[in-house]
């Protein structure tokens, strides 16, 4: 195998081991997305486009150069002698150019395989820190509504409570009016009371004079008819 072809094999080992990297649950959409992000292949992606291009461009060659090859040694005829030892080189030659072939479509295979895989693990790596942004958000939005219930809730019981305490204070003020008025009746009573007392008593003294004023009339009117 050639140099150059030592190369390529040597950059299709390498994608295979690339591919498995990145199929593999070695590590998390995260950490790819940092990686692909640093500062070493920030500087390559500028110019990242022209490199893959380019690279595309001369595996394409190399596979047009190994279709040729392969075509070139696959009409070969084999009519008339031909020596044992020629045969053997045209097989070997034609061997050669199909495992060119090969080699070459693979790399260029696995080369927009792994271009793919980046782009979806970005994806993917994005699409998770968008839905974590938007649960974090229905989160917050939701101990919000929860907690404007809760202070709605209690502003209700505080109401309620306030309300309770006027009544309240309502009905003692009405208690104590109603205690007032009693206290009242009650004095008014007791005095009517003492003031039918004395009546009483003025009216037995009346009636007591006034029979002692009636034996004297009639003591004295006896008196006269003797």
């Amino acid at each position: 195998m050639s140099l150059v072809w030592t190369l390529i094999a040597t950059f299709l080992y390498a994608e295979i081991a690339i591919v498995l990297l990145l199929v593999l649950p070695i590590a998390s959409p995260y950490r790819w997305q940092k990686f692909f992000k640093s500062r070493f292949l920030a500087m390559l992606g500028r110019q990242a486009q022209m490199y893959f291009f380019l690279l595309l461009g001369v595996l394409v060659l190399f596979l047009l150069e190994a279709i040729r090859e392969m075509r070139k040694y696959s009409h070969h005829d084999h009519e008339g002698e031909v020596h044992l030892n020629v045969e053997m080189q045209h097989s070997m030659r034609l061997f050669r150019a199909q495992r060119n072939f090969y080699i070459s479509g693979f790399s260029i295979f696995l080369t927009l395989v792994i271009r793919r895989l980046i782009t979806l693990i970005s994806a993917q790596a994005c699409l998770l820190a968008q839905s974590e942004a938007s649960l974090k958000q229905a989160k917050s939005a939701s101990d919000a509504a929860r907690n404007l219930m809760k202070q709605s809730t209690e502003t209700g019981k505080e109401a309620q409570e306030d309300k309770t305490l006027e009544e309240l204070s309502s009905l003692r003020t009405r208690v104590q009016e109603l205690t007032a008025s009693l206290n009242k009746e009650q004095k008014d009573k007791e005095s009517m009371k003492s003031q039918s007392e004395s009546l009483n008593k003025e009216y037995d003294r009346l009636t007591e004079e006034y029979s002692k004023l009636q034996k004297k009339v009639n003591i004295s009117g006896g008196n006269k008819d003797d």
